[in-house]
């Protein structure tokens, strides 16, 4: 039986192709779309992963996410430091500025000033140099990517001079900082050469990164902090998903995806429906011979459903073949799209949204399938 669904199907390799395509496009547009959209909102709160060994974050009441910065008083570290439950607390220094090369390329840069007492926030790997080389005047570490939209035509190397903010920052180190959710280049630098490079005002303290005591409660620690200080403390799980639900509660960001996969996902059902229900007209005599020679109605469903499967199974490997080389070929350790991928859940929800949606599609044609009339068919 399922030796004859193959052969009906495979009789029109025209509207195979189609029915295949169909699935696959939509496969291909909502797994991209919803990599893409995963893959941005990640960047959003890669300077809290990459800032490894913090438990705290501490801030003004007013920051409602990562890019929203209200400068504090120094004093504010003094009084985060004492308070029971706390360890270290380090400054940092967050900003935004433009760079520009000895050749006059620019590029804007996110500017990160770590405390030189303890480095906390500083990525753990670096491509060339180290901790020590920032200790040098006016030394900047540099993230790989950053370094090639500086100077695409050479390879990494340090001692590259930049002018940031009408002063001299010396390329001492490259960083293999994870992409940010704006910024083209991610320069990290000592605390006290950031506020010089960036001037705020009297105040410059934009976060204090804390550490908690061995077996302390890191909720109990924040509350604490808040409690104590008057600031917002979070945890930096915390802190990522509050960064995270910002973007996607006040940007345009999430309803333009959903618009693009919602689109794909109608788009490939109605190439699928319509390529369907041509298919089934074509065929309605070999099914209405198959209830002439007695199979049942559930036989006939099972072997309709068998047809579907395979269109959905060949359909949704092609669509996901495809969505993976793009991945692949794009995200090279210098393109602006690196570090995007597919995780292995929008793998699996993607197949049960192609499979629900096609079975969606073909339920009309099933209809005509399982309700038609041999007579009507043959006397025709």
């Amino acid at each position: 039986m399922l030796a004859v669904a193959l052969k009906m199907l495979l009789g029109d390799r025209a509207k195979v192709l189609g029915l295949i395509s169909g699935v696959a496009f939509a496969t291909l547009l909502v797994t991209q779309q919803s990599a893409l959209f995963i893959g941005l909102m990640v960047r959003a709160q890669n300077v809290i992963a990459d800032a490894r060994g913090v438990d705290i974050w501490v801030m003004d009441p007013a920051v409602e996410y990562l890019d929203l910065v209200r400068p504090m008083r120094d004093s504010e570290l003094f009084r985060v430091r004492g308070v029971p439950g706390v360890a270290t607390a380090s400054r940092f220094f967050k900003g935004a500025t433009a760079v520009k090369t000895a050749t006059g390329k620019m590029r804007n840069a996110l500017l990160l000033g770590v405390d030189e007492a303890t480095w906390t926030g500083v990525p753990r790997n670096f491509v060339m140099g180290s901790l020590a080389d920032l200790q040098r005047p006016d030394a900047i570490a540099i993230d790989r990517y950053g370094f090639a939209q500086l100077w695409p035509a050479e390879p990494l190397s340090w001692g590259k001079t930049l002018e940031l903010n009408d002063r001299r920052a010396i390329v001492t180190a490259i960083t293999d900082a994870a992409p940010a959710f704006a910024a083209q280049v991610i320069i990290y630098t000592r605390y006290s050469q950031a506020i010089n490079y960036l001037p705020n005002g009297r105040n410059q303290l934009s976060f204090v990164l804390t550490t908690i005591d061995a077996g302390a409660n890191v909720e109990r620690v924040a509350e604490r902090i808040s409690q104590i200080t008057g600031l917002r403390a979070e945890t930096a799980d915390g802190f990522s998903r509050r960064t995270v639900s910002y973007y996607l509660r006040n940007t345009g960001i999430t309803m333009s995806f959903v618009t693009t996969i919602a689109l794909g996902a109608i788009v490939g059902c109605a190439i699928v429906g319509l390529t369907f229900s041509l298919f089934v007209a074509a065929n309605l005599p070999q099914y209405a011979l198959l209830k002439i020679i007695g199979i049942t109605n559930a036989r006939i469903l099972h072997l309709v459903l068998f047809q579907a499967s395979v269109i959905v199974f060949v359909g949704y490997w092609v669509g996901m073949a495809l969505a993976t080389s793009f991945f692949h070929f794009i995200s090279t350790p210098t393109s602006a799209l690196r570090g995007f991928f597919i995780p292995w859940w929008i793998a699996a929800y993607v197949a049960a949204g192609v499979t629900f949606f096609t079975l969606l599609a073909i339920s009309t044609s099933l209809r005509r399938v399982l309700l038609v009339d041999p007579t009507d068919v043959f006397r025709s």
